[in-house]
């Protein structure tokens, strides 16, 4: 973060000709279990990434803010004004914009700023780029107004920025983490409650590695609310007002009701998704307490077949990624990480192999697919940041 830090003050310095008074940095996240659960009110396990977005920014006499995306290499003008409405058409700045109007209806009023955004969070890779910058706009504007949101209040404002200006109908594990997450911590959420509960991953002997299969596949824009549509048919069916309510009897008690409906054999293995991945995600947050990694293993392996058979939500590059990763010494579990179709595989590895097991599966991955994937291994981060007068080199 230091490195990312220092680039985007300077960035900031030579593109405004002047030092940034705020400086804030707010990572990405992985989720180690627990995939489409969030939106169903159920559990998810994720950690805060050591990739992060950081935001430089400074006073500006104008009445809008000016914004500049190192990744993008764009500027756009915010409207602080609270007079925003969501856009036809989503782009990057749709993040920016949607939370900065929330934050003014909610009653904070930043003065005009100028901004360079800067992002080591890989675009479009299921490590949560999108709340990595919804909560780092936000953490600006406490930065700013010097007033502090309530953390899940944080989180829900960012949540419904991307709702209205993003068109994504999220869950909210995504906003929490960035925003609440704590070094050396994974995050068991409950998703109704939104009570965290912090789950110690502090053994030295497994790293979590990241592996990018730099494959994003071209979707419709239908297939995020086709699948929770289908969830909330499922729980309708069940007679349950959320698929968590939902046991894995229960439902295949009424499995003959779902076969008379046109769409009900998808709907209801897409509820058998969600139950056992509940059950999944609670179990894993309780085997990494005890240090059982075999059994996390078993249980990253089981969810990604239970996305790639009954969520239908993966695609033949990650499955490719995850069997050579079954097949590596040193590798205890894989699975697919993300909303899905491309993206990233998450795996729990022997952090005495991860070197080697990256050179291994990179091989073999681009043999098979003659793609060259991306990786790092990182360890639980730390959640939203001010930087302080250290950071700013003052």
């Amino acid at each position: 973060m230091k490195k990312l830090v220092a680039e985007t003050k300077s960035k900031f310095l030579k593109k405004y000709e002047t030092e940034p008074v705020w400086i804030v940095a707010v990572p990405g996240r992985v989720n180690l279990i627990g995939e489409h659960t969030d939106y169903n009110d159920g559990f998810v396990f994720p950690m805060a990434i050591e990739r992060y977005t950081v935001i430089a920014a400074a006073p500006n006499n104008a009445a809008d803010a000016d914004v500049y995306s190192v990744n993008k290499e764009e500027s756009v003008t915010i409207k602080l004004d609270g007079s925003a409405t969501p856009p036809q058409t989503v782009v990057w700045s749709s993040y920016i914009q949607g939370v900065v109007q929330n934050a003014v209806e909610a009653g904070f009023h930043p003065m005009s700023f100028r901004a360079i955004i800067n992002s080591s969070v890989p675009l479009e890779g299921g490590l949560s780029s999108s709340a990595s910058l919804e909560v780092a706009t936000a953490t600006l504007i406490e930065a700013i107004t010097g007033q502090k949101f309530d953390p899940v209040q944080k989180a829900l404002l960012c949540q419904k920025a991307e709702h209205l200006f993003a068109k994504m109908p999220c869950g909210i594990m995504d906003q929490f983490i960035s925003a609440m997450g704590r070094e050396g911590y994974a995050m068991l959420l409950d998703c109704r409650s939104r009570v965290p509960k912090m789950i110690p991953f502090d053994d030295l002997d497994i790293a979590v590695l990241i592996i990018n299969s730099n494959v994003k596949h071209q979707l419709t824009g239908s297939e995020y609310p086709d699948r929770r549509r289908q969830c909330e048919k499922a729980a309708q069916l069940l007679g349950v007002p959320m698929l968590r309510d939902a046991t894995l009897r229960q439902l295949e008690e009424v499995q003959s009701v779902f076969n008379k409906e046109p769409d009900g054999n998808i709907c209801f293995r897409r509820a058998r998704h969600i139950i056992t991945e509940n059950d999944r995600t609670v179990d894993m947050a309780d085997e990494i307490i005890h240090k059982n990694w075999k059994t996390c293993g078993k249980l990253m392996y089981e969810s990604h077949v239970s996305m790639r058979d009954d969520f239908e939500i993966t695609c033949a590059e990650i499955d490719i990624l995850v069997e050579i990763a079954r097949s590596t010494d040193g590798v205890i579990g894989s699975r697919m990480t993300g909303g899905g179709f491309g993206g990233c595989t998450v795996s729990l590895v022997k952090s005495s192999k991860a070197a080697n097991i990256s050179k291994v599966i990179s091989k073999q991955y681009k043999t098979k697919t003659g793609i060259e994937p991306t990786f790092f291994a990182t360890r639980p981060a730390q959640g939203a940041l001010i930087l302080g007068d250290e950071s700013l080199g003052k």
